[in-house]
């Protein structure tokens, strides 16, 4: 098959990502410096001729690429999906190798041209891909350090480098540019000593904020999503799905539909779609197609669901423990136990999953939608029954992932379609396919049985989750006696569930903190001093402190009529505090969130705008969470298929927030996903502290509000 070109062949000059073919990967390794981690040492090589790019490695886990113009290739396997590491990345490398920020660019998600990586999750790139990344930059600069010493015929204590530009510290006239250095050489040297990364005196761009790279882009409507891609001769699909979970299609009467002008009809095991050049009418055939299912869909809904779990055989396991709950039982003067429930929750981005595929000779080249470049090309790979090396995933930018998209179900599709039809194919998920296929944030129970004095100290804590995961469950509080149990086990739920947006970290947070609040309110304790009274860890008393600082905290006991709930967590390697206020309708039962404040305590901070960003949007999208967000289902029949029914925040929800980064000179940590974690608890707490009224269900609907104060 002709090579397809696409119709739109550049991105915008102002995408900080651009993307390579073979061709022009072959132009890249036509000169400059390359940098290799592999099998744990770093190969430096300038790759000139055919034969000697024969003997570049192909499996290695960090990439760069510095060119004779100076301009500087940075290839990691990670994906943006807006949560800015396409401008944090640039500063990290920029800085270590004191290069401009402009000369860095971006090969992002390419299973073809960058190392291997797991998939873009659970706030990682910056604390976990970061120090390796740096690595091979501080190594790279090393390199550089001594070939410029051996040029400018000089020591390199007596060097400096600014911009690129290595010079003599006293004559710095005497100086040569790295592209002059990479220019026409094969370099491979292995350093003896490895270099120390900078440290943080050092750093010049890390800590200081710049606008979103890709803001221009993503707001003129220049940036490329899987979706905005155009081929010749390119075919949309749809595809029949069951109308349940439970259901398993027996037949397909498809004739009616084969008599329209233009529909190519697909089918391949459990497979049916509709082809053709308009969405549109792939969608109308779609609909003449009829379909004949078995069922075998489990007996539990949205209500029921709860007591479904918790009669659910599970396996027990012991995360952490200290003392004996029963002593501390004993030592209790008040005891509360407590259970708490969230309900399913939809990953619902902005843009549903979306994938583009077509062969390009003996390969199948896809654009997904995906936070797993990698695991999507084992996922097609093995389907198509084809190695990985004939299988190229490229991720362009994703329209929100939030865990969702660690799935690829739509890319599987559009391969094996193109697979069958040799021809470019195009899958784009409805919103009604989105909720439907979603792996939803599962539904959870939590119960837990704490103890108190009259002092207002905490004896003892007893927690049990119940498949929520253990992700934020530990107690945090200084309890002498405590134990944290997680109960799991398979085939409990009726359809997917999977990561969404800090996993399992949500749940127990709003059970921890709703049960810490009501602990304080029994002991007649204001919440702030309750907390700070039963905690020892110094990051986390320097959040709740920050916080109460931000907001102007005045302490006041439990319930108040104020409307101000306080809570605090742990996530990603980093410390979260929030203080929220709410007033509250108690005629309709409708919460309006007036005011958030956060501190965050994330190390030290790459790029503070980005993360401000962040915790704004964790802000936002944990209102949704917390206050109506909600999957309701029958068996595997999802109900929940369009926003007529599934409310997310709206503009006109946002409250004033306010945010605060503690400064750290230490490791940074996770930014995505810890500001999310504490919106169901201080929203309830809050909710309490207006009304006298728990609340114990996440969506805290106007219904189950109005409920709660009656009772």
């Amino acid at each position: 098959m002709e090579k397809n070109k696409y119709y739109r062949d550049e991105l915008p000059e102002n995408n900080p990502v651009f993307e390579l073919d073979r061709r022009d990967f072959v132009k890249l390794l036509g000169g400059g410096l390359f940098i290799y981690f592999q099998l744990g040492s770093i190969l430096t090589g300038l790759a000139a001729e055919s034969e000697q790019r024969k003997s570049l490695p192909t499996d290695f886990n960090s990439f760069l690429h510095i060119g004779e113009d100076g301009k500087v290739t940075a290839m990691v396997g990670k994906i943006e999906m807006g949560q800015g590491i396409i401008t944090s990345f640039p500063q990290m490398i920029a800085d270590e190798l004191d290069v401009p920020l402009e000369s860095i660019k971006m090969v992002m998600g390419d299973t073809e041209l960058c190392p291997y990586d797991a998939g873009t999750w659970g706030s990682m790139s910056t604390r976990v891909l970061g120090p390796t990344l740096l690595a091979a930059v501080a190594e790279a600069r090393s390199v550089l350090l001594s070939l410029g010493a051996e040029y400018l015929q000089s020591s390199s204590e007596y060097l400096v480098i600014e911009n690129g530009v290595i010079a003599v510290r006293n004559n710095k006239s005497k100086n040569v540019g790295y592209g002059q250095l990479t220019k026409g050489q094969r370099i491979e040297k292995f350093m003896d000593v490895k270099p120390k990364t900078k440290d943080f005196s050092e750093y010049k761009l890390r800590g200081k904020s710049f606008r979103r790279a890709d803001a221009i882009a993503k707001v003129t409507g220049e940036a490329m999503y899987s979706g905005d891609f155009r081929m010749p001769g390119m075919m949309y699909a749809k595809i029949l799905r069951p109308p349940s979970h439970g259901a398993t299609l027996v037949s397909a009467d498809t004739s009616e539909a084969e008599k329209m002008d233009g529909i190519q009809v697909v089918r391949d095991k459990d497979l049916v779609a509709m082809l053709h050049l308009d969405p549109e009418k792939a969608e109308a055939a779609l609909a003449k197609v009829k379909g004949e299912y078995k069922f075998d869909e489990m007996k539990v809904d949205d209500k029921s669901v709860f007591k479904h779990m918790l009669e659910f055989p599970s396996e027990a396991r012991v995360v952490k423990s200290s003392g004996d709950v029963e002593t501390g039982k004993k030592n209790a003067e008040m005891v509360i136990e407590s259970e708490y429930h969230n309900s399913y929750v939809a990953h619902s981005p902005m843009e549903p999953h979306t994938a583009l595929a077509y062969p390009e000779g003996d390969k199948m080249i896809v654009r997904a939608s995906t936070q797993s470049p990698f695991g999507t090309q084992d996922g097609v790979a093995r389907e198509l029954g084809i190695g990985n090396e004939k299988v190229r995933v490229i991720a362009p930018f994703l329209g929100g992932g939030f865990g969702g998209k660690g799935s690829f179900l739509q890319a599987i599709e559009a391969a094996r379609l193109a697979k069958l039809t040799s021809k470019p194919i195009m899958v784009q998920w409805t919103r009604k396919e989105e909720f439907f296929n979603d792996n939803f944030r599962p539904a959870a129970v939590i119960k837990i049985t704490s103890g108190v004095n009259k002092s207002g100290k905490m004896t003892m804590w007893d927690y049990h989750e119940y498949f929520a995961g253990a992700r934020g469950s530990d107690t945090v509080y200084d309890v002498a006696d405590s134990k944290t149990t997680s109960h799991s086990a398979r085939d409990v739920h009726p359809f997917g569930t999977g990561a969404w947006r800090a996993p399992g970290n949500n749940t127990n947070t709003f059970a921890r903190e709703s049960q810490v609040d009501m602990m304080a309110a029994k002991v007649g304790a204001d919440p702030m001093d309750f907390r700070l009274k039963n905690l020892k860890d110094e990051r986390m008393l320097g959040v709740l402190k920050a916080v109460g600082d931000l907001f102007g905290y005045e302490p006041a006991k439990l319930p108040s009529g104020r409307g101000i709930g306080i809570a605090c967590g742990f996530d990603a390697g980093s410390y979260v505090a929030h203080i929220a206020e709410v007033k509250v309708d108690q005629k309709t039962g409708k919460v309006k969130v007036v005011r958030v404040a956060c501190a965050q305590d994330m190390g030290y901070c790459i790029n503070p705008e980005g993360s401000l960003i962040q915790m704004e949007g964790c802000i936002t999208m944990g209102m949704g969470y917390a206050l109506t967000e909600e999957v309701l289902f029958t068996g595997g029949d999802i109900h929940t298929a369009n926003y007529g029914t599934y409310q997310i925040p709206q503009f006109s929800w946002i409250p004033k927030i306010e945010t605060r980064i503690l400064e750290k000179n230490e490791a940074p940590q996770g930014g995505g996903e810890p500001g999310i974690i504490c919106m169901g608890a201080v929203i309830a707490n809050a909710i309490f502290d207006a009304t006298g009224a728990r609340l114990y269900q996440l969506p805290m609907t106007p219904e189950r509000v109005l409920e709660a104060i009656k009772k």
